[in-house]
């Protein structure tokens, strides 16, 4: 799952038989680290994923989307190889701060409940970004 911004329009096309279309959509999110600028990425979509972005999909919307990521190799001009990444879709999420929630479990939204019965607030909440693994490599070998 990634929370997106939508950067370029969804364009369709359809595969060779012309019976099932497929859709691509350029997003952008945020990187782990602070410092580094976002990231962007391919999204494709089929069938009637693929109709639901050309319908619902605007340049600048937030997303939460699922899916599966692969990376695909792609020749350069150049004649070398170049790999990129390519997220599949299975589901998409409208995402705004009113219905953040609202595509979760019943359980899930519980537990989300403060104790005066009040949503939680995000804001200000902070999130540990650093990486998994270290960036130097101690290792002796």
């Amino acid at each position: 799952m990634l929370e997106v911004l939508v950067k370029k329009a969804p364009t369709v096309r359809f595969t060779q038989d012309n019976k099932t279309p497929l859709a691509e959509i350029e997003v952008q999110f945020d990187s782990l680290r602070a410092d580094e600028p976002p990231c962007s990425l391919k999204v494709v979509g089929w069938g009637k994923l693929a109709e639901e972005l050309q319908n619902t999909v605007q340049v600048n919307s937030k997303l939460v989307i699922e899916g599966r990521l692969r990376m695909n190799t792609v020749p350069r001009q150049d004649g070398t190889k170049e790999k990129r990444a390519e997220f599949t879709l299975s589901r998409i999420h409208p995402f705004s701060s009113n219905t953040a929630t609202s595509s979760l479990p019943p359980k899930t939204q519980s537990n989300l409940k403060s104790d005066s019965g009040n949503s939680i607030n995000n804001e200000g909440v902070k999130w540990d970004s650093s990486p998994l693994v270290p960036d130097t490599d101690d290792i002796p070998f």
